[in-house]
């Protein structure tokens, strides 16, 4: 018996050890590299990948993926990824032509894959009967919700190991989405149809709009990078006087000078600030999307419920 003490001793001392060398090895378990081209769909991706990813984001908070302009060093890190995840619908094409250039072989999540899309005519001011897809589908979290599970999908792909996790992770982030989308469609519902309407800085809230019953019109089209008319300006600030429309907005990633004179012009009061194509920086009202959405929500409701 004595001499049985020390070899168990021994043995509990190994097994302590074992289990010790194996947690260390499972918090050693690298993440998966994914590559985002914007900073909406890289947050996204980190509600369903959770710490099992590493994300990198290209285009960053209040920037703007339309006038964005690639590095070599972007090339080189996407080429390193296990994942890239881009848009569609032609809002971030070059990320695809990046991640080749960058030696990516892998697969291109379009993570807007299944969205029943808006159609806009070659000014892009027309959403339902045009030519091209309006590529901000994100704006309607019912279209969010299918960018979820498509990235799940991929996630569980790429990293069967972790394939649980992800579909854990997005069933979660489902429910809170699923329960957002209700509020604001019922505080919308609310408000008398005709104060239901307001300018943005450029076309990307029509899915907003066509979810949550809100008329958005704009100076210019789907991309910052346009430039407007007078005449279609003079004719803009002519409309917000004739229906009395009850604020402009200004973007996060949109130059405010135009804003500010369609203000001054009509008599219109500024609502506030919307999120369009970025998140705001971290300490700001819209660091993820859940919070984008709820900001904008708020700004929206906030300027169409006050008489």
């Amino acid at each position: 018996m004595t001499h049985a003490r020390p070899l168990l001793r021994r043995f509990a001392g190994l097994c302590t050890l074992f289990a010790l060398s194996s947690s260390a090895a499972l918090a050693q378990t690298p993440q998966l590299e994914v590559t985002a081209s914007f900073s909406i769909l890289g947050d996204l991706v980190r509600q369903v990948g959770g710490d099992k990813v590493r994300v990198r984001t290209l285009v960053g908070p209040d920037e703007d993926a339309h006038a964005f302009q690639p590095r070599p060093s972007d090339a080189r890190d996407i080429g390193a990824s296990a994942l890239v995840v881009v848009n569609g619908l032609g809002f971030d094409d070059w990320m695809t032509r990046l991640a080749r250039s960058g030696g990516y072989k892998g697969e291109v999540v379009i993570a807007s894959k299944g969205v029943k899309t808006l159609e806009m005519d070659d000014h892009g001011h027309d959403h339902k009967h045009g030519h091209a897809a309006d590529p901000h589908a994100w704006q309607d979290i019912g279209n969010a919700q299918q960018y979820v599970a498509n990235i799940a999908a991929a996630l569980a792909a790429a990293d069967p190991a972790n394939a649980e996790t992800y579909r854990n992770n997005a069933e979660r982030y489902g429910g809170e989405l699923k329960a957002l989308d209700a509020e604001i469609r019922s505080a919308f519902a609310a408000l008398p149809a005709e104060r239901r309407k307001v300018v943005s800085s450029h076309d990307a809230f029509a899915y907003f709009g066509e979810a949550y019953g809100i008329r958005f019109l704009s100076p210019v089209g789907v991309s910052n990078n346009a430039e407007p008319t007078a005449k279609g300006v003079a004719r803009l600030i002519g409309q917000l006087k004739k229906e009395k429309i009850p604020a402009v907005f200004i973007e996060n990633v949109a130059d405010p000078r135009l804003i500010e004179r369609i203000r001054a012009e009509s008599g219109t009061r500024v609502g506030g600030t919307l999120y369009s194509d970025a998140l705001s920086a971290s300490g700001g009202p819209a660091p993820d999307y859940l919070s984008m959405m709820r900001a904008n929500f708020r700004a929206l409701h906030e300027a169409l419920a006050t008489q």
